[in-house]
């Protein structure tokens, strides 16, 4: 899908890119290659730097890095620098652009532009810690919890005082447009993120093996995969989870013999896997949430916890099923529900596509021209 509508709508004006981090590809390191490869020659500035992590497209760029990036190892445990991490953000010198685009859910919309400039703020979700799932980021421990309680305080205060300096939010959601307009007091445009609907397609021969549904997720407490790799191993069903994160240990430990933790793979080895699932499942609440939008672009049905970006992305009946509780009752009996529903490929499909490359860049586009403007 040509990016050239974005840099037709930044005619005449320098680009710059901001990221939080980069040590891995993932959903919104995927939008930030649309708008690496819509503006080649834009430096992108970030607080750290995995080079062997990151995509083509994105090392094809001029990238700077925080003070943070110099630290022995850091690609390892940068999340334990969130303290310090608003430090690092406003340390960035500020790009000599036009125009700063920023993809941020932690500190990104922080970057300082140019004081002439525009600084337009793709937000996956005003920061997560700091405003909401507190208590699955640290309930888990009376010191961690008691600890974090004043320094996410702090956090808050300073989130709002830099979101004024954005010119433009994006939002990635009505789900995440809300929590703008809730923390921050600031409207938003919504776009959703593009779904590859190119290389996301089902199985060439329409039929799938469907032995085993699949999880696709980092393995963090939020995205509650424990609460899946719990059911399948008590139900004896079949269940494959593709991701790695601080649970990746305590879930190979939970896991029975049905249930396969794999850790990292590749593209192709997940896209294999989308194709000839039974279904996907979606046990966590999300800000927005591309993985279920890969399934449906594969045409496979997925079972979403009924809160968050999920709503907005999986239609009821038509490409998933949802479950309102967050408990393993709840979860089984929409895997049965959805197992038990003759769903239509093609349809499925067709739901996905509306979230395809076409409607990013054109949402994107617009948002560009009215923040020039």
């Amino acid at each position: 899908m040509t990016t050239n509508r974005l840099s037709a709508a930044a005619a005449g004006h320098s680009v710059a890119l901001g990221h939080d981090w980069l040590t891995g590809m993932r959903g919104g390191e995927r939008v930030l290659e649309h708008l690496c490869l819509a503006f080649p020659d834009a430096p992108v500035s970030t607080l750290v730097y995995n080079r062997e992590a990151i995509s083509d497209i994105i090392n094809a760029h001029e990238i700077h890095t925080s003070f943070l990036n110099k630290l022995p190892g850091i690609a390892k445990y940068y999340r334990n620098t969130l303290p310090i991490m608003p430090v690092a953000a406003r340390s960035l010198k500020p790009p000599d652009a036009d125009l700063l685009i920023t993809t941020s859910h932690c500190v990104a919309k922080s970057f300082r532009k140019r004081k002439d400039a525009k600084h337009l703020c793709i937000c996956f979700t005003p920061m997560r810690y700091a405003w909401a799932f507190f208590d699955e980021y640290f309930g888990d421990s009376k010191i961690k919890s008691a600890a974090a309680k004043p320094l996410l305080a702090g956090l808050r205060k300073w989130d709002c005082k830099t979101a004024a300096e954005v010119d433009l939010f994006v939002a990635i959601s009505d789900n995440v447009a809300n929590r703008i307009k809730r923390f921050y007091g600031r409207d938003s445009e919504v776009v959703y993120p593009p779904v590859d609907t190119v290389r996301c397609t089902p199985a060439p021969d329409g039929r799938p093996s469907a032995e085993y549904d699949l999880i696709v997720s980092a393995l963090v407490p939020y995205k509650r995969v424990d609460l899946a790799v719990e059911l399948y191993t008590k139900k004896g069903w079949n269940l494959k989870v593709v991701g790695s994160g601080g649970c990746y240990d305590k879930l190979r430990a939970m896991a029975g013999p049905t249930v396969e933790i794999t850790g990292h793979l590749t593209d192709d080895e997940i896209l294999s896997l989308y194709r000839n699932c039974r279904l996907l499942v979606f046990p966590g609440e999300e800000d927005y949430g591309i993985v279920p939008l890969e399934a449906q672009a594969c045409g496979r049905p997925v079972v979403a916890y009924a809160q968050g970006g999920a709503l907005e992305t999986v239609a009821a009946g038509v490409s998933g099923v949802f479950f309102s509780e967050q408990t393993t009752d709840s979860l089984e009996d929409a895997i049965i529900r959805c197992s038990q529903t003759d769903f239509d490929t093609a349809a499925i499909r067709r739901h996905a596509e509306k979230f395809g490359p076409g409607q990013f860049l054109d949402g994107i586009a617009r948002c560009i021209t009215k923040v020039l403007s």
